[in-house]
């Protein structure tokens, strides 16, 4: 069928093929147009974070070359994606040698494969299967991981990488709580409670876990960050991440370990790298591995269960084919284990999987529903965001009448039309969002939708900017921006006023008490009272909430200010540097700039935001209200040995320690970075200094030592 007729690799003629009807004068051809589609693929999901086709034909792609492959295995080459298990590793940071080889997991898709995994193990170890003990564990959908342990301390961590290989990503891998630094007993024991080996002998973590202990895990970003980190990217005019895993993946690569804190990621553990140890303690099984990790400190996730043959399995996938959406997190399967170390040996591994494992993976929820209209949302920032009214329908345990369309880029690329049949899911299983039109129901009663050159809530004009995606609207005194900027104001991670949600201050700007963020330090008790049932003491909460607030630190209130590209990080990054908002509302663009991780769009929107004059007078009502304008900082006194130049510290220092060097550079002007390159400018070497002395005199770059840098401090 496909003799001399295959001619381009796009992602729908690869999917048409049918294995079975490739010939072998087509299969090279074939398989290597797979090839480059899957590892194009694998670019755009591991490296750039950005996943271009949806998972569900991601894996279709894989699963007909393996099956091409299959057919001729003489055409199978080392470099196939079916050969490897990640993506190639790529970035700033250091490389790591797993202590044993991170496998990926045999899919199974249906019940059929299920049973055909079941029958293998079963044929393979010559047993019944009332005899087979298995695992079941939800399938975390997130970032696979690998924790080293020495006696019981937390020394690093690495990503998957491609299962060999991974990136040291251990310093973000500190910020996240939810992984223990120091391993412990974190609960009485009792002899009663099961902690026994084999041998009913009784354990204590001390005892048992090994002096290195390799953990793997997953670690993920849950549905409700997900949804609050998009929101934030979409009003910043940033591209959005296109699910939980792909943000989580990406914050664990951020070279600022302040940024991965910021994304507030967790993590379940689920595995160990190196059993034997374990198994000559009498820990022989992965149930009772998972309990040992749960009483040192490390986090398993719960919703773990022991079960024999097919039928119970099938009784935990069904028991969660709806109950995992109403999880903090997402998971797209369940991940089944024969249970004994013993026999997982026995069974082994091919290059790829082990043979006693498998994932059953939930077919992706999507659902065809119909646009009954396209409207426009006008947020803080003045973005214009075109949202598909829907007729309802049920995806992922809720109703779903609208779906985002993100912006103007994405709406003309995704073709969406009023009338049009479209597929919906939900991105993260909380946003929903359209991944494409049904064309073929199309009756050409269709209409296509154009953004307005007007704002629909204030008629102000719109504007695009040069490299932006979004439109906005130019109007500071815009309603639709004042509540959403109000709203943003009051939240908990801004100025934190209690009892101050959207749908009072809804009220407030309907009824003309409020107008603008500053209005809020001028209500009086006759303003609140009576307002959606507010009653003596929940006025006088609310006014004790906003009174409080003024003593906010200046970083929360220049985040609630809603200047564009600033952050919770960025504001503590100016704060660290002005100490007043006089002196930073003075900086220059120049100034701004030169400050480490501000660059020039974040220095053009704050000198920006500063100049315009609605802005100024909101600051000044402000200042009346006696709202805090100090960061607690000293002033930066610049010196020229200092100022502006960028330094790099390694080796032992035995004046200061690392930090205090480090606070003195920047109260002189300067910045320090943690790696060397041709933007350094001084390298400060201390005692056994390492590679990034070697890596300074190969570029070239000055470098003093400890008394040239005490001579510079004066």
């Amino acid at each position: 069928m496909l003799e001399n007729s295959y001619s381009h690799n796009s992602i729908q003629n690869l999917l048409s093929i049918k294995p079975d009807n490739v010939l072998a004068n087509d299969a090279k051809k074939i398989i290597n147009d797979l090839k480059a589609e899957l590892n194009r693929h694998n670019y755009y999901y591991y490296i750039k974070d950005n996943p271009i086709i949806s998972d569900a034909d991601y894996d279709r792609l894989l699963r007909l070359l393996e099956n091409i492959e299959k057919k001729y295995p003489n055409l199978i080459t080392p470099d196939s994606p079916t050969q490897r298990i990640g993506a190639p590793l790529e970035g700033g940071f250091k490389t790591v040698t797993h202590g044993e080889k991170m496998l990926s997991l045999q899919d199974a898709f249906d019940y059929d494969e299920l049973k055909d995994f079941l029958d293998r193990v079963y044929k393979d170890l010559g047993m019944d299967q009332d005899k087979v003990d298995f695992v079941c564990e939800l399938k975390i959908d997130g970032s696979a991981v690998s924790l080293v342990y020495e006696d019981g301390i937390f020394k690093s961590g690495a990503t998957r990488g491609d299962g060999i290989i991974g990136e040291d990503i251990t310093n973000n891998l500190r910020t996240i709580k939810a992984i223990p630094l120091n391993l412990g007993i974190l609960e009485e024991k009792t002899p009663d409670d099961g902690s026994r080996n084999n041998k009913g002998q009784l354990f204590t973590p001390e005892t048992i876990i090994p002096s290195r202990l390799e953990v793997r895990g997953e670690v993920y970003l849950a549905k409700e960050e997900f949804a609050k980190i998009n929101q934030q990217r979409e009003e910043e005019g940033l591209p959005l991440f296109a699910n939980p895993r792909n943000a989580a993946a990406g914050s664990l690569r951020q070279i600022d370990p302040k940024m991965t804190a910021e994304r507030k990621l967790n993590i379940f553990l689920y595995g160990i790298a190196s059993n034997n140890e374990l198994t000559k303690a009498g820990i022989d099984n992965q149930f009772a591995v998972l309990e040992l990790l749960r009483k040192t400190g490390l986090r398993v996730n719960p919703n773990i269960k022991k079960v024999t043959g097919f039928e119970e399995i099938k009784q935990y996938i069904e028991y969660w084919r709806e109950k995992r959406h109403g999880l903090s997190y997402e998971t797209d399967g369940i991940v089944i284990k024969v249970n004994s170390f013993a026999l997982q040996q026995r069974l082994g591994q091919t290059s790829k999987n082990p043979r006693w494992a498998a994932a059953f993976k939930y077919p992706p929820e999507q659902q065809i529903t119909k646009v009954i209209d396209i409207t426009v949302n006008v947020g803080r920032t003045g973005t214009l965001t075109p949202v598909a009214e829907l007729e309802p329908i049920r995806i992922s345990g809720s109703t779903v009448s609208h779906a985002t369309l993100h912006n103007e880029d994405e709406l003309k690329r995704k073709d969406v039309r009023i009338g049009d049949y479209v597929v919906v899911h939900k991105a993260g299983e909380i946003i929903p969002e359209i991944i494409m039109p049904v064309k073929e129901r199309r009756t050409g009663s269709e209409k296509e939708f154009v953004m307005p050159d007007k704002c629909p809530i204030c008629g102000s004009d719109v504007e695009r900017l040069p490299g932006e995606v979004a439109v906005r609207c130019t109007s500071f005194a815009c309603p639709a921006q004042q509540f959403e900027r109000i709203v943003h104001f009051a939240s908990k991670g801004a100025m934190d006023i209690d009892g101050l949600g959207p749908a009072i201050v809804d009220k407030l700007l309907k009824r003309g008490i409020i107008k603008d963020a500053a209005d809020i330090y001028f209500l009086k008790y006759e303003d609140i009272y009576g307002l959606d049932n507010f009653k003596e003491k929940s006025t006088a909460n609310l006014l004790n909430s906003i009174s409080a607030s003024k003593s906010r630190p200046l970083a929360k209130l220049l985040y609630g200010m809603g200047i564009r590209f600033v952050g919770s990080h960025i504001s503590d990054v100016l704060t660290s540097k002005y100490a007043d908002l006089e002196s930073l509302m003075a900086a220059t663009f120049e100034e701004l700039s030169s400050i480490y991780e501000i660059g020039p769009r974040i220095a053009e929107s704050i000198v920006f935001f500063f100049d315009n004059d609605e802005n100024k007078k909101i600051i000044e009502k402000l200042r009346l209200a006696g709202v805090n304008f100090k960061s607690g900082k000293t002033l930066v006194e610049k010196r020229p040995e200092f100022a502006g130049k960028t330094f790099v510290l390694t080796g032992r220092l035995t004046s200061f320690t690392r930090d205090e060097a480090r606070q003195l550079i920047e109260k002189f002007g300067g910045r320090v970075s943690s790696a060397v390159s041709r933007a350094t400018d001084v390298v400060l070497a201390g005692e056994e200094a390492g590679s990034k002395l070697d890596n300074a005199n190969k570029l070239g770059i000055k470098i003093i030592y400890e008394e040239e840098f005490k001579r510079l401090l004066g």
